[in-house]
């Protein structure tokens, strides 16, 4: 893997293809990172600088170098770590400022969010000038609605909910003009379930899955929150209960509770209707439950090298079928990449998440 060290102002200040080791993470929801060892010498620690950014021709993401770390070793010498987290980790510079409530068109409402906090802010000095929003035209997309209120949440951390809930992607791309472009995006379905594209299959009997991990578990899920809205005069007290599904009981009823007591009932002078404060109060327990679901994963070593190739045959977000020898098949959705190279050569491995 060949690197292009890019300064601040994006010009390249170094190409390197020289290192111990190198770890770099794509996701489809969310940032990815990078982890670079290398041996520790002045040139080295002059061009990984901090706020610079790494450039790989593998990937379609870019990191920004976040932290430095020298390894002292009187025996073998020194090596410098240099890690960092891709350019979807620059909202994570921001908090929803003012109250905010969004409802309508889900991506109508992340740009509404973005646009306040970081791409026409009322306050110039949280502007990011080159930051750009791309709206999707996917209809997997377009068709999406949201319903819900903020204030001083973290901004990635709010599209990141968002977006987890509605299983669609988002990803930040720095353009041939040096532009921050957001967009949304979702993958395509090449599993069995539809005839419109290609069939994607990885199994042990194509010979193009080597080893896979499994994993099933629900200890940490949960069906149904109580959410706990404002509290007026310490005596009424707004909540409600949003279930994922319903009609749950007994032993299947797994119990938790959303603290929602930032959501208002009057933002900017208008007040809600007891109903439209209820949907809030849903929406904030859907997002609260949308992080304590069942798990199941797949992750494997494929081979790219045959029969299908990644970024070519199929992308990141895209729906595949996979199988194990176990007889375990079901459609998923890959949702993260891990590219590695070191001395003990190249590996690939994806992460495919179940789809429901």
């Amino acid at each position: 893997m060949e690197l292009l060290i890019l300064d601040t102002n994006f010009e390249t200040v170094a190409i390197v293809d020289t290192f111990e080791s190198i770890i770099w993470t794509d996701r489809y929801i969310g940032f990815g990172d990078f982890e670079v060892y290398t041996t520790m010498d002045y040139e080295a620690i002059q061009y990984f600088q901090k706020k610079y950014y790494l450039w790989s021709k593998e990937s379609n993401r870019v990191m920004i170098i976040e932290d430095r770390e020298i390894i002292s070793d009187f025996e073998d010498g020194s090596r410098l770590k240099i890690t960092g987290r891709s350019l979807e980790s620059i909202l994570d510079r921001r908090v929803i400022w003012y109250p905010t409530v969004i409802s309508g068109r889900l991506q109508n409402s992340i740009f509404k969010l973005i646009n306040e906090n970081v791409i026409n802010p009322s306050d110039i000095r949280r502007k990011i000038s080159n930051f750009v929003f791309l709206p999707s035209e996917d209809v997997k997309i377009t068709s999406l609605t949201y319903e819900a209120q903020y204030f001083g949440e973290n901004l990635y951390d709010s599209i990141l909910d968002i977006c987890k809930q509605a299983n669609i992607g988002f990803r930040i791309i720095l353009d041939n003009a040096n532009n921050f472009v957001f967009e949304l995006y979702s993958g395509e379905d090449r599993s069995y379930d539809q005839e419109v594209n290609p069939y994607v299959v990885f199994s042990p009997n194509f010979d193009n899955l080597i080893s896979t991990n499994y994993l099933d578990s629900n200890k940490n899920s949960k069906t149904i929150s109580l959410v706990i809205g404002e509290n007026i005069d310490d005596t009424d007290v707004k909540k409600t209960a949003i279930a994922i599904y319903n009609n749950v009981s007994g032993l299947e009823r797994r119990e938790t509770t959303t603290d929602a007591s930032s959501i208002r009932s009057k933002v900017d002078d208008v007040v809600l209707s007891d109903s439209e404060y209820t949907a809030q109060l849903e929406q904030k327990g859907l997002e609260d439950l949308a992080t304590k679901t069942n798990i199941e994963s797949f992750e494997g070593h494929v081979d790219t090298s045959k029969m299908y190739i990644y970024d070519v045959d199929f992308f990141m977000g895209d729906i595949v079928q996979i199988s194990n020898e176990y007889g375990i098949e079901t459609k998923t959705r890959l949702t993260e990449i891990v590219r590695s190279h070191s001395t003990s050569g190249i590996e690939t491995v994806p992460t495919f998440s179940i789809v429901e």
